[in-house]
């Protein structure tokens, strides 16, 4: 931090009056008819690490030498004015009686005569300097004793009055007689102030920039702060502007922050992010709606630009198992005025792939209508199409769920619902007509911090566990069943800046894993779609969808299971600005048996590389299988948005 910032509005009362901002000479921007001294600043170390930085942050002869070029008598004037800057750093680190010495020399001449920075011959001196010749600007600086807080008043600036803090005022405040008189402790502590009083209703407190006097005999900082909380206030009126196609009365009952409540701003600006996020706004700002109170109330002023309601967007990915999946997306963002958004999707998708026989496609409509009776509980239905040739099976099929997620709290949501599937599926020759209804049930946990899914996680948890009770009911060429599909997964991420040999967000461990069983039926009256399979970059990269478990003999045709276990440990790294890299290993099977870890054990390994774009990263895998099953691919490729998990 430069000492500008730091000293910005302190104001020192002794022999001199000072305010940080003054201190700023306009001799360096000074242009003079003569030709560009070159020169070179050698600043020594105070033996302080973090005074160093201020100090070479504050000085224009070293931060200004290799990019504005100036002549000899602006030379001149910009010595005289690091004078001013650097003891404005010194004194920012609480060294008020430190001194400044900056010498200059011809650089490569031993007998080079040494001129005092404020020597009234410097100009000349510059002036005299042969052309092609460089100068040395040597600056050393004395800090002298450090200096300490004397007396600390907070004094009301109406009555001139001390102002009574409470506990928990004062320790926001933070400022104690004998602590280290650094400038930006001082002036950090006002904001402090002001956020608590702010944040316990005193909506009109108001905190002034401080008085310090310096007292030389004692090297210590005497400390005024004018300031005054003003009256507690509740919320008062609140009004909102900028709504055209979103309904008023949506965004009141969305509203976090009610009429009476304690006016806090932490509150307030919650229920502003709230609404932002809804994802039809394009800005939403929130002010107070008066400058004096309103019979003991703050009127609120929320204003709203909205979003484009409509959106086109495109939708491609690869793997050399599933190919490639290709289509395009509608979105309306607002559909009936409340938020609602509607997404209709068209992929193709089978086009290549070691895991298929052929194209398919995947359509379908998605309908989101936030809160749904009730605040944080939101309803989806899907209605979709779907035809996919797999080696293991052929699949036409017909969906319709409906489900309500509901938000527990800042990390957990709950879902639950109803789906229904009419399919057919042809397998050896064979076809079958299937029925099933299932009430799907879950919950998940998610602590990363990460809203965008496609945004990379740099650590904590995400975890979920389902339950869906199914019956199948009988159709053609099938009998009816009853079973209980379960799983459970889970993925972490740490940081390697935690151990002291990374930057933060630089190098990354994850982890993740997943168990799945399914209970009351067994795998040949469970339909083939709805068993478990492995393989592919949702499990174990390496081997290809479904290539993981129980096969038809020694075929390529999957049979499915009843249980599954998988995991994966990847370490990610990022290089430069815009790449970065990856390696993972991971691990799985598949059972006929309800019970996880049964199966044959297949274990893939690979790495790829990352390019970081605005909305996420592209990510390209190469996977082998590390004991590959008898016709399985010898290697795999995955390209796609965003990391795997």
């Amino acid at each position: 931090m430069s000492s500008k910032g730091v000293l910005d509005g302190l104001v020192l009362t002794a022999n001199r009056v000072m305010t940080g901002v003054t201190l700023w000479g306009a001799a360096a921007g000074c242009a003079w008819a003569a030709d560009p001294q070159p020169y070179v600043t050698q600043l020594a170390g105070s033996g302080q690490a973090d005074l160093d930085a201020a100090l070479k942050s504050s000085s224009d002869l070293l931060n200004l030498q290799a990019t504005h070029a100036v002549g000899p008598f602006a030379l001149a004037g910009r010595v005289r004015n690091d004078y001013d800057r650097l003891r404005s750093a010194l004194e920012s680190y609480g060294y008020y009686d430190g001194t400044v010495q900056i010498s200059l020399h011809r650089a490569k001449e031993k007998d080079s005569v040494t001129v005092d920075g404020m020597s009234p011959a410097l100009s000349d001196w510059l002036n005299s300097v042969p052309a092609g010749g460089k100068v040395i600007a040597e600056i050393k600086v004395q800090k002298g004793p450090l200096y300490h807080l004397g007396s600390v008043k907070v004094i009301d600036p109406k009555t001139n009055m001390p102002v009574a803090l409470t506990q928990a005022q004062q320790q926001a405040f933070g400022l104690k007689t004998g602590q280290d008189a650094v400038a930006q402790d001082v002036l950090g502590s006002g904001g402090n102030l002001l956020d608590v009083w702010r944040e316990e209703g005193h909506a009109l407190a108001r905190v002034d920039k401080p008085r310090a006097y310096l007292q030389p005999q004692t090297h210590t900082l005497d400390i005024v702060y004018p300031a005054s909380a003003g009256p507690v206030l509740n919320i008062g009126t609140i009004d909102v502007d900028g709504l055209k196609r979103v309904h008023e009365k949506f965004v009141r009952r969305r509203l976090t922050v009610q009429e009476g409540e304690l006016y806090q701003p932490s509150k307030i600006e919650a229920a502003r992010q709230d609404l932002s996020s809804l994802g039809v706004f394009s800005n939403v700002g929130v002010k107070d709606g008066s400058t004096k109170p309103v019979n003991g109330t703050m009127p609120l002023d929320f204003t709203f630009k909205e979003a484009k309601r409509r959106s086109v967007g495109a939708e491609a990915g690869y793997s050399t198992d599933l190919g490639a999946r290709v289509g395009a997306t509608w979105t309306h963002y607002n559909i009936l005025g409340n938020a609602e958004r509607l997404k209709l999707t068209a992929l193709i998708t089978g086009l290549g792939g070691s895991a298929q026989q052929g194209l398919g496609y995947d359509v379908y409509a998605d309908f989101m209508k936030p809160d749904f009776y009730s605040r944080n509980q939101n309803l989806s239905v899907r209605i979709e199409a779907l035809r996919q040739l797999f080696w293991s099976y052929r699949q036409t099929a017909f969906l319709v769920n409906a489900g309500i997620t509901r938000r527990i709290d800042k990390h957990w949501n709950v879902n639950f619902g109803l789906a229904a599937e009419q399919e057919n599926i042809e397998q050896f020759n064979v076809s079958r007509d299937y029925t099933i209804v299932s009430a799907p049930l879950g919950a998940t946990f998610d602590n990363t911090g990460v809203g965008n899914p496609i945004e990379p996680a740099l650590h904590g948890v995400r975890a979920s566990i389902n339950a869906t009770p199914s019956v199948s009911l009988g159709n053609k060429g099938s009998g009816t069943s009853f079973f209980a599909i379960l799983n459970a997964s889970a993925s972490t991420y740490f940081d390697l800046k935690h151990l002291g040999i990374s930057k933060p967000g630089r190098s990354i461990i994850a982890l993740r894993a997943m168990i799945g069983s399914i209970q009351g039926a067994s795998t040949y009256d469970i339909p083939p779609d709805q068993r478990m399979y492995a393989g592919g970059s949702a499990t174990v990269r390496g081997y290809r969808w479904q290539g993981v478990g129980p096969q038809y003999g020694r075929t390529r045709y999957a049979i499915g299971g009843t249980s599954l276990d998988a995991g994966t440990i990847e370490y990610r790294q990022r290089l430069f600005k815009s790449f970065g890299m990856a390696g993972f290993v991971d691990a799985g099977q598949v059972g006929s048996g309800s019970m996880p870890f049964t199966g044959t054990l297949r274990v893939g390994a690979g790495g790829g590389v990352r390019y970081y774009t605005p909305i996420g990263p592209v990510r390209v895998d190469v996977a082998v299988p590390l004991n590959r099953a008898y016709r399985g691919d010898k290697w795999d490729l995955y390209i796609g948005l965003g990391e795997t998990f």
